[in-house]
């Protein structure tokens, strides 16, 4: 079994770092040793401001545009995880043994807010795509900000996971 990550564009105003996604595949890996997750599948849209604001305003009540929005498949709960397949799961897996695929959840990441702050802190959009794809996959595993030692222990994580792939301040 495997950590894996799938990935779409659906906005077009910036262009994506070259190598980016390589790049956020070896955090994925990183981020999953360090936090003990051996496997699942993580789905990663890039958008724009306008529809992250729209998600933003639907799910959580926020009416404003934000950096990255995540959506974890599974609660924390005393439950075995269902396994989720699609009919092109089942079609490619034919006549071979099915794997079990957890999926973690989803990760939206808004583009031309991750430029606005790569410009405002004074660093690369692939080290803010970086940043905001860690964040969004430790919300996945169940980290938060609510509260003051939450925030120091998570921004720790966080840090910790992009230092090891080369991407500091």
């Amino acid at each position: 079994m495997s950590l894996t990550m799938d990935w779409t564009n659906e906005q077009d105003e910036i262009e994506l770092p070259e190598g980016i996604i390589e790049k956020l595949e070896q955090l994925l890996q990183i981020a999953g040793r360090e936090e003990g997750v051996t496997f699942g599948d993580v789905a990663v849209t890039f958008t724009d401001n306008e529809t992250i604001r729209q998600l933003n305003r639907d799910y959580r009540g926020i009416d404003k545009a934000t950096d990255v929005l995540s959506f974890a498949m599974q609660e924390e709960t005393d439950e075995e995880p269902e396994i989720y397949f699609d009919e092109a799961d089942l079609e490619e897996a034919e006549g071979e043994d099915l794997v079990d695929v957890e999926p973690l959840g989803d990760i939206v990441i808004s583009v031309a807010r991750a430029k606005e702050q790569s410009e405002e802190y004074g660093h690369s959009l692939e080290r803010e795509l970086g940043f905001l794809f860690v964040h969004g996959f430790l919300h996945l595993l169940g980290y938060d900000h609510g509260s003051e030692e939450e925030e120091k222990n998570m921004f720790a994580r966080q840090e910790h996971i992009l230092a090891q792939a080369g991407l500091t301040r």
